[in-house]
């Protein structure tokens, strides 16, 4: 089942009213620093799942912070799809957070779901941030539990999720997103 084909409603979080927002924001930030110039991508991918996945200190935060948002109710607030699908945008892009917008992706199913098709004109980046440890994202280069995907610039898909609950903390530089775009279109060279 898929959800609906509508853009991104999400509200903007008060992250002035939740100290473990503004712990995440922080903690983005100096992530940023670090791939800020780096491009998204099967590669980035790849590097980011061997130098930053399950164990580093900043995927480890990252998962603490979510998982305590999720208590908090501030993360991924915004629902899509009733309970399933939710969405919530923490920060929109800004000078600390070189220009990356930060927002999570609530998604629940044992069965494949789909969310809403959408384009990464700049690429994104996804900290997979398991609920349940069986939990799947499904990004361009196939299925992730623990770790990262990073589709590059021009890529769409339908967001999928299997195998329990988990948040997407992603990342999109500029902020860019696009849900106007043809499911059929072809997927750039950089996929």
């Amino acid at each position: 089942m898929a959800a609906s084909t509508n853009g991104d409603h999400a509200r903007i979080l008060d992250i002035n009213v939740y100290p473990t927002a503004q712990k995440l924001n922080a903690r983005c930030a100096e992530f940023f620093t670090e791939v800020q110039d780096l491009t998204p991508g099967k590669d980035l991918e790849q590097r980011l799942n061997t130098d930053y996945g399950p164990g580093n200190p900043y995927y480890q935060d990252f998962c603490e912070y979510i998982l305590q948002g999720l208590k908090e109710g501030w993360v991924a607030e915004t629902k899509l799809d009733g309970d399933k699908y939710r969405r919530g945008k923490i920060a929109l892009p800004n000078s600390k957070s070189r220009f990356f917008s930060i927002t999570t992706v609530y998604m629940s199913s044992e069965d494949v779901y789909s969310g809403q098709h959408h384009m990464h004109p700049y690429g994104e980046i996804n900290c997979v941030v398991q609920i349940d440890k069986t939990a799947e994202l499904k990004g361009m280069q196939g299925w992730q539990g623990a770790g990262w995907t990073s589709p590059g610039p021009g890529t769409h898909h339908y967001p999928q999720v299997r195998g329990g609950a988990l948040v997407a903390l992603f990342f999109l530089p500029a902020g860019r997103i696009s849900y106007m775009v043809d499911p059929g279109a072809p997927q750039p060279h950089c996929v």
